[in-house]
């Protein structure tokens, strides 16, 4: 794997003992309301969601998916995009409530794979297989044409070998214990893209398998805060640094430097995004008079509520009701959807 290339720059260890402080911090931090912890994770699950289907194509966007995925019981999804979404939240259920018991082998991976493609009916001849045929990263014009290729990947006879011999490389490492696990995750990452073992579905399952390894390694505090959104928002800086690593992959001093940087630059921003959010929910105890703390929190606890709702279970005058409730929205501490007597609340997405 060429790791004694890899240089550990004064950068790169400030970011590593900034994130690893944060690691730490988390067990007091991680002691907030359970209906704060719960709220907070439901926005990062839906925004995880969302930006991660985007990057690669998707169309729906949060308000969009927070909908699909209050009606999951359904199943019945009339687009590809729909279908993504439900499969990557099963996924994502799946490793927040069972990374523990996950081992790091390739038939997980496979199984994770299969899952996150469940519901896409065009996808279900390779899900969970690696690839049959080559899937080459290409460049596309506005109109959707090919302008030709910007990245080779492994080629299918050669997938398997190099996913075993990756797999067997992490477990070692992490094992060992000689590399510090947020650079052996990057690694695997980054090794994992320029393989793209699966005919697709490899972004999304990349940043679900970052999450994996995370939650693995003891950032507990990784479900409460996106770092697929950090992506999104970053994309263009994202696919850089992939494309300059890997461009050096295969030969004898890989340059490990533009990926490490962007990916720990990324969980720093992933933490930094968290710790805004909980100031922001300690300022509220603060500033919000006791029946505005006590709707936010019945709607943290339920996800979504009506007007009729909240005057039921807090007893309170309709009409005052409705002026927290209003003044909440104008301050963009909870959402409105709907109209009319259809119109309900719910925590707001950014």
């Amino acid at each position: 794997m060429h790791i004694e290339t890899i240089q550990i720059t004064p950068e790169i260890l400030s970011l590593i003992a900034e994130i690893d402080e944060f690691k730490g911090a988390w067990r007091a931090l991680g002691q907030l309301a359970p209906e704060t912890l719960t709220s907070l994770k439901r926005v990062a699950t839906i925004e995880s969601i969302g930006s991660s289907t985007r990057i690669e194509g998707s169309k729906l966007s949060d308000q969009a998916i927070s909908l699909l995925l209050t009606n999951l019981d359904v199943q019945k999804f009339t687009t590809r995009d729909e279908a993504e979404v439900a499969g990557y939240s099963e996924v994502m259920t799946i490793i927040f409530q069972n990374y523990q018991d996950i081992p790091l082998t390739e038939n997980y991976i496979q199984q994770l794979h299969r899952m996150l493609l469940q519901y896409s009916t065009k996808d279900n001849w390779h899900s969970g297989s690696y690839k049959k045929t080559s899937n080459h990263v290409e460049a596309f014009d506005q109109d959707g044409k090919s302008i030709g290729v910007i990245f080779e990947t492994a080629s299918p006879f050669e997938t398997p070998i190099r996913m075993a011999q990756l797999i067997e490389w992490a477990r070692q490492c992490f094992a060992d214990k000689q590399l510090h696990p947020l650079l052996i995750s990057a690694i695997v990452i980054v090794t994992f893209l320029a393989l793209h073992p699966f005919q697709d579905g490899n972004g999304r399952l990349s940043r679900v398998l970052t999450t994996y390894l995370l939650l693995k390694e003891g950032y507990q505090y990784v479900p409460y805060s996106s770092l697929e959104a950090v992506i999104e928002q970053n994309k263009e800086a994202y696919y850089l640094a992939l494309r300059q690593t890997q461009g050096t992959l295969q030969t004898e001093t890989p340059d490990w430097q533009p990926w490490l940087l962007f990916f720990l630059s990324a969980l720093r921003q992933q933490k930094q995004r968290l710790e805004n959010k909980i100031a922001k929910e300690q300022l509220l105890m603060v500033q919000l008079p006791p029946l505005s703390l006590q709707i936010i929190a019945l709607i943290q606890s339920r996800g979504s509520i009506t007007n009729s709702d909240i005057v039921a279970i807090t007893n309170a005058n309709r009409n005052t009701v409705k002026k927290h409730l209003e003044t909440l929205v104008a301050k963009q501490y909870i959402q409105k959807n709907g109209q009319g007597k259809a119109t309900w609340y719910s925590v707001i997405l950014k």
